[in-house]
C-alpha cells in the first residue's frame, strides 16, 4: 500500500467517526436543558416573544429534520451564527477572534511537558535507583495527581499575594501583566516572534495557565519516560550493541533514546486530547478568552450553533491528531510500514 493509498483510507475511516460525534453532540444539545430561547429573552421575556423566536430559530421543526440542517450544514463548513453569545456575529469570526490565544496557551503547554517532562523521564531512567530518579518519579506523580482546577486556582492565588509571600510583584516583575485575563497578542504572528516588546509581556501573561494545563501532561509522560527507557534498556539488542562495541553516547541517542520514544507517540498526541478539554477549564479560571472559554460560555447561554459547531471542531482535531499519531510511528519507527499502520 502507497502512502497516499494509506492517507486515503484514514481519511474514509474518520468519516464514520465525525458523523458520530456530530450526531452525539446533536442528542446532548438538542434533548438536554439547554434552552437558547430564553437566554435570548430573558427570565422575564414574553411568552409570544418565546414562541415567535422558537419559530425563527427553527425549533419548532421535526427533530429529523433539525438533524439533517445540522448535519448538512456541519460536513459542508456552514458553522452558522451564534445566537446567545454574541449574536449574530459567525463561528468562523470568533475563531478567529478567540482561537490565537488558546494555540498561544496550548503551544507553550505542550513545550513545558515534551521539553520538561521527557528528558526528566529519560534522565530517570538512565540512572534508576538513585535520589534523582526518586525526585524525578515523585514529583511525576504528585504533578499527575493535582487536578488542573485545583492548581490553577492555588497558583492564581499565590501570584496575586506574591508582594506579602515572596518580596517581589509578579504583575511588576519584568513587565506589568495581571495574573489573570487575555494575553496581549498582536494582530500578526511576524509581529508577535519579532517583537520582544510583544512577545515577553504574551509569555509572561500566558505562563501561569500554560504551566497549569501542562503539568499533568509533564508529570504523565515523565513517568512513561522512564518506564521506556529501562525497559529499552535491558532489551536484548541493547546488550548485543554493548558486546559489538558501540560508543556509550551512540547506544544512548541512536539506540536507547530512540526506540524509548516510539511507546510516547500515543502518549504525547493522547495529551492533546487533554489539552482540549482541560483548556476549557483553565481557561476559565484565568479569564483567557479562548476557545475553551468561548465553549463554556456558548454551554452557560444555551448557544446551540456555537456549542455544536465547537464540537465539532473539536473532534475533527482529535480525528486529525490520530492521523499525525500514524504518521509519526512510520518516522520513528521504519519498521512500521502502511499495511501494519492501517
Amino acid at each position: 500500500m502507497s502512502r497516499w493509498q494509506y492517507f486515503g483510507k484514514r481519511l474514509l475511516l474518520s468519516v464514520p467517526v465525525l458523523v458520530f460525534g456530530a450526531s452525539i453532540t446533536f442528542l446532548v444539545i438538542r434533548a438536554g436543558p439547554l434552552d437558547p430561547v430564553s437566554a435570548i429573552i430573558g427570565p422575564q421575556g414574553d411568552p409570544q416573544a418565546y414562541n415567535r423566536i422558537r419559530e425563527q430559530l427553527g425549533l419548532n421543526e421535526p427533530l429529523w429534520r433539525q438533524y439533517i440542517d445540522y448535519m448538512v450544514d456541519l460536513f459542508t463548513f456552514q458553522l452558522g451564527e451564534s445566537w446567545v453569545v454574541q449574536p449574530e456575529r459567525d463561528v468562523y469570526s470568533l475563531l478567529a477572534s478567540y482561537a490565537p490565544r488558546t494555540i498561544w496557551l496550548g503551544f507553550w503547554s505542550v513545550l513545558i511537558a515534551v521539553f520538561i517532562g521527557i528528558p526528566l523521564g529519560f534522565y530517570a531512567g538512565l540512572n534508576p535507583n538513585t535520589f534523582s530518579d526518586y525526585l524525578a518519579s515523585f514529583g511525576g506523580i504528585v504533578w499527575r495527581a493535582m487536578p488542573n482546577f485545583w492548581l490553577a486556582v492555588i497558583l492564581m492565588s499565590v501570584l496575586s499575594q506574591s508582594q506579602s509571600l515572596f518580596g517581589f510583584s509578579w504583575q511588576n516583575w519584568l513587565y506589568e501583566t495581571n495574573v489573570t485575563g487575555p494575553p496581549p497578542l498582536p494582530g500578526d504572528l511576524v509581529t508577535l516572534l519579532t517583537s520582544p516588546d510583544h512577545f515577553f509581556p504574551a509569555l509572561k501573561k500566558i505562563a501561569p495557565a500554560a504551566i497549569v494545563l501542562g503539568s499533568a501532561s509533564m508529570g504523565n509522560e515523565m513517568r512513561i519516560g522512564r518506564t521506556a527507557v529501562l525497559e529499552t534498556v535491558n532489551s536484548n539488542f541493547i546488550e548485543t550493541a554493548k558486546a559489538k562495541g558501540v560508543p556509550p553516547r551512540s547506544l544512548v541517542w541512536k539506540h536507547i533514546f530512540r526506540n524509548a520514544l516510539i511507546p510516547l507517540v500515543p502518549i504525547i498526541t493522547g495529551e492533546a486530547f487533554l489539552l482540549i478539554g482541560g483548556s476549557v477549564l483553565v481557561e476559565t479560571v484565568f479569564n483567557i478568552s479562548g476557545i475553551g472559554y468561548l465553549f463554556f460560555q456558548g454551554i452557560q447561554n444555551g448557544d446551540m450553533p456555537l456549542v455544536g459547531s465547537l464540537m465539532f471542531v473539536f473532534i475533527l482535531l482529535v480525528v486529525v491528531i490520530n492521523i499525525v499519531q500514524d504518521l509519526l510511528y512510520t518516522i520513528i519507527d521504519p519498521r512500521v510500514g502502511y499495511d501494519g499502520g492501517a
